[in-house]
């Protein structure tokens, strides 16, 4: 995790440079969010002034605001928010928290729950919620929370992205059948459940066990662990499609980290059982830093950005992503769980 770290922050060594891939965006996008998740977690094990610092520089060079505005209802914009709280949490100061706070309050407030349309968003924006929810100690927030993510889960395209059969997620309205792989089965694209199944673990940790919707949420998780299990690839890794490893098959970093997240806070919180998890995420870890770190730091087969296996390709080890961040984020969350299991 040090290592891979540090490439990237020499390689950004100023956190407010814009980044430049077909066009020009700012550094506060959800591809850069989603590494200080990362970074934070990492931060949380690993108490080194640097990455404190490199985090607070970052906001700052934000100044702690959302990619478009505090009106914003993107979950994509709204996802530097869940570092903006772990920060607010550590130095109370209130412009750290006021825009992201001001984002969703707007969403609280309002009728609107449709706002979820693509399974990522369940990881962008649910543990800002659930953090809210916990600091001002107020259930509207935990309320919210649960009218989006069910909205999604049993309403977008109709009948909802989540599978029930399955237990695995469509990304969204377009993958819902009669949408079907190659092989004929459903695509359930590997990252987007692994962003689901993040969110819950990160969810989880934070939601009061009391909360009307704990179990459903808990259920959900137990659901999901139990259906990556027969579809994880030999070697330790998951394909980019669940259900179809002859689309666009082969070893894929960015889900494969995000699943490996979610077993080791499971094991770590005892939700899973030992005897049949622990080997699984074990196998995955291991293959991630066997087979994608590079002796510099830099991570391989992280699969560009998209919605679906045949964006972001080719995936290869030496194939360089469009963003170079979210896949760094996704194994630092998953290191920083496996390591708590030492």
């Amino acid at each position: 995790m040090r290592l891979t770290n540090q490439y990237f922050m020499d390689k950004w060594s100023d956190p407010g440079k814009p980044i430049v891939t077909n066009r020009e965006r700012p550094s506060n996008i959800w591809t850069r969010a989603v590494y200080y998740e990362g970074l934070m977690a990492l931060y949380g094990i690993d108490h080194q002034k640097k990455y404190y610092d490199y985090a607070v520089d970052w906001s700052e060079k934000h100044k702690w605001g959302l990619r478009t505005s505090a009106n914003t209802r993107n979950a994509d914009d709204q996802t530097c928010g869940q570092t903006y709280i772990d920060l607010y949490l550590i130095e109370n100061k209130p412009e750290r928290i006021k825009d992201i706070k001001a984002s969703i309050d707007g969403m609280v407030k309002s009728d609107k729950k449709d706002d979820w349309n693509w399974i990522d968003a369940i990881q962008m924006a649910m543990p800002v919620f659930a953090r809210l929810g916990v600091i001002y100690n107020d259930t509207s927030y935990f309320r919210k929370m649960y009218d989006l993510y069910s909205f999604a889960k049993y309403n977008h395209g109709g009948k909802g992205l989540y599978n029930a059969a399955d237990h695995l997620w469509w990304r969204d309205k377009d993958f819902i059948p009669p949408y079907k792989e190659p092989n004929g089965q459903d695509c359930y694209w590997s990252r987007g459940n692994g962003w689901v199944f993040a969110a819950l673990a990160r969810t989880l940790s934070l939601l009061p066990k009391t909360d009307p919707h704990y179990n459903e949420f808990l259920q959900d998780f137990k659901d999901m662990a139990n259906a990556l299990i027969p579809v994880q690839r030999n070697d330790g890794f998951w394909n980019v499609s669940l259900h179809d490893s002859t689309h666009f098959g082969g070893k894929e970093t960015s889900g494969t980290a995000l699943f490996t997240y979610g077993f080791a806070w499971g094991l770590n919180k005892g939700i899973l059982d030992k005897k049949i998890y622990k080997p699984i995420m074990i196998k995955a870890w291991n293959a991630m830093v066997k087979d994608a770190v590079h002796p510099d730091g830099i991570l391989g087969y992280v699969q560009g950005t998209g919605k679906e296996p045949k964006d972001g390709q080719p995936v290869s080890y030496t194939n360089t992503p469009d963003f170079d961040d979210y896949g760094l984020g996704c194994f630092l969350l998953a290191g920083s769980e496996v390591y708590k299991l030492k």
